[in-house]
């Protein structure tokens, strides 16, 4: 497809010159003042501008040309506007380049010159659209109040969604601060059992002679302080979902009584003799290694087997490329509103930091930093030193930014379709010798 040019001149045989001149290579549209000018901008989308600086109502003065530039440039602060100004307004030209045009060229135009300078203009237009394509294409998307941009994540939510679908338990790895139990909430919501209850236990913050009575629930008399008869969180979660976090430090014992009651979905009160049926999902989660636990004898085996049906291994938040931004941007707009502070803004340096940090606290530390910088703060602007963060090391290359931009964009694609590499390259605009190519540059493995 031929790309777009706007010729704006108020001359109609320097316009008809032009327009014979590149009408073989380029599609070409004409304007002869500013309000046409602009009309044809919006509608016609040109890839490049070529104006004259003497536009009617003044055509023997630079302003209106100047004031058209100067209103493309708000239309669009990426157009490409090339100007063609006569020897005595070389000056003025040079002060249009400063005011935002791409470059100028002197009349008569030179057409192998025009045509060079097009040709670059042209190629740097190519690139700068693909750039904001990528961008757009990675900005973050809110799953079930989680926001992520990463492929890495998108994987995860894919996960959920299917997941939900089952009642199969689920176990969710991942370190401290990835969000384990906002995925198990997830799951929850995804579920038909959205409209029951979501119970949630940390396993780690029970003592270990009240932990069994937590879970399973105990009869009147069956311990010291026992008054009364009490419904377990198994059974408080009934037709809905139970959270168990930090499963990994769940004592022997109960790993014994929770296995049975995955088998078969009943369950003993302690101190009580009748058998109880309940339909209760389970999600678990830990942050700890727990095969290695059952090779040191504190997991049992056939429970770590009953438990991961399903396994969602969340990433940590330095492998999620380009989220520790997004959700710090989130977080401070929370934050601000919360401490009547709403200009508070990143500074550069503050947002290169953020980029660079490895945060092995996860989205939780970056949430907790955020907030306090968010009342710490002097002035409007956040700071690395509001963060407590280390400086950042020098920033990457453009070229780099794009790669990586990129990569995420071929991975989320091969991981959508399955690594079908055809779907995945239709569904990107691009032919699949062309994801080809770009696997091959990005270093990314071949699966079809």
């Amino acid at each position: 497809m031929k790309a777009t040019i706007l010729i704006v001149d108020d001359d109609e045989e320097i316009r008809t010159q032009m327009k014979w001149a590149l009408t073989g290579d380029y599609s070409i549209l004409i304007a002869g003042d500013r309000t046409e000018a602009l009309e044809q901008f919006q509608t016609g989308d040109p890839q490049a501008v070529l104006l004259d600086l003497g536009l009617p109502p003044r055509p023997n003065d630079p302003e209106e040309g100047l004031a058209t530039l100067s209103a493309l440039l708000a239309l669009d602060p990426g157009a490409k506007v090339i100007i063609v100004s006569g020897q005595g307004e070389k000056e003025n030209a040079l002060r249009a380049v400063g005011a935002g045009a791409y470059d100028f060229l002197c009349k008569p135009v030179d057409t192998g010159e025009l045509q060079l300078v097009l040709r670059r203009c042209l190629y740097l237009n190519g690139l700068e659209r693909e750039f904001r394509s990528l961008q757009q294409n990675l900005k973050p998307k809110v799953f079930e109040g989680m926001m992520a941009s990463s492929p890495e994540m998108h994987s995860i939510f894919d996960m959920i969604r299917k997941v939900a679908k089952s009642s199969a338990p689920v176990l969710v790895l991942g370190e401290s601060g990835t969000g384990k139990e906002m995925v198990a909430r997830a799951i929850h919501r995804q579920s038909d059992r959205r409209a029951k209850p979501f119970v949630a236990i940390n396993c780690s913050a029970i003592p270990e002679n009240l932990i069994e009575s937590e879970l399973f629930g105990h009869e009147k008399g069956s311990f010291t302080g026992a008054d009364k008869q009490r419904k377990g969180l198994i059974e408080g979660a009934e037709d809905g979902t139970l959270f168990l976090d930090e499963i990994g430090d769940l004592p022997a014992a109960i790993q014994v009584k929770l296995l049975r009651f995955l088998q078969d979905k009943r369950l003993h009160r302690v101190g009580g003799r009748e058998e109880i049926q309940i339909d209760t999902r389970i999600v678990a989660a830990t942050n700890a290694d727990l095969k290695q636990s059952i090779a040191d004898g504190k997991f049992r085996e056939d429970l770590y087997f009953r438990l991961a049906v399903v396994v969602l291994s969340l990433p940590a938040l330095r492998q999620r490329a380009g989220d520790a931004v997004a959700l710090a941007r989130d977080f401070l707009v929370r934050y601000a509103a919360e401490n009547g502070r709403k200009d508070l803004v990143f500074a550069p340096e503050a947002l290169h930091a953020i980029a660079s940090h490895s945060w092995p606290g996860n989205v939780r530390e970056l949430q907790n930093r955020i907030q306090r910088a968010a009342i710490m703060a002097d002035g409007n602007r956040i700071r690395i030193n509001d963060m407590e963060l280390p400086a950042a090391p020098p920033g990457i290359t453009l070229r780099e930014a794009r790669e990586a931009l990129e990569r995420g964009l071929l991975q989320r694609a091969l991981a959508t379709h399955s690594g079908k590499i055809t779907a995945a390259a239709k569904e990107l605009g691009i032919s699949r010798p062309t994801f080809y190519e770009l696997m091959d540059k990005l270093g990314l493995e071949k699966v079809e």
